[in-house]
């Protein structure tokens, strides 16, 4: 599977550690920064996230930041995706079957890195159940307000 992970400063060491785990389960990981520790804002990685994964180049993004709150709603201005900010592994496949989420959402100060690689992992086995899920999960690509917006 190929997966990119971004993150901020306060969830850099998560991050790469988890990009290290995700390399030795033999996933293909995208890095998309920071680089360093040194403080960054949280929007400017998760932009690169939403990108990498809206793009196709990657099938899922992990982000993290310290609450994993403020990078989620970044990664969810884009349109295409659907982040949801989880910290057990049952929200985590739930965001999957039920939502069709493409990107989950980490808090550092707040989840422990093995429940982290918990997480992970019951996202990645997760298939989206369709069906009475689907209709739902497509307004939230075409909310009915943008047709509002556009008139």
């Amino acid at each position: 599977m190929r997966i990119a992970i971004a993150s901020d400063h306060a969830g850099f060491d998560m991050k790469q550690e988890l990009a290290r785990w995700l390399a030795d389960e033999g996933h293909v990981v995208t890095d998309c920064g920071p680089q360093s520790a040194d403080r960054v804002d949280y929007p400017d990685f998760g932009y690169k996230l939403a990108k990498s994964v809206s793009s196709g180049a990657v099938d899922y993004g992990v982000a993290v930041c310290g609450s994993g709150i403020g990078i989620s709603i970044a990664v969810n201005r884009h349109p295409a995706m659907r982040c949801a900010l989880v910290s057990e592994p049952l929200s985590a496949m739930l965001a999957r079957e039920h939502n069709d989420a493409n990107c989950i959402a980490l808090g550092a100060r707040l989840t422990g890195i093995d429940m982290a690689k918990a997480c992970i992992a019951a996202f990645t086995v997760g298939k989206f159940e369709g069906g009475r899920h689907a209709g739902r999960v497509d307004k939230l690509s075409n909310p009915p307000f943008a047709k509002e917006e556009t008139r």
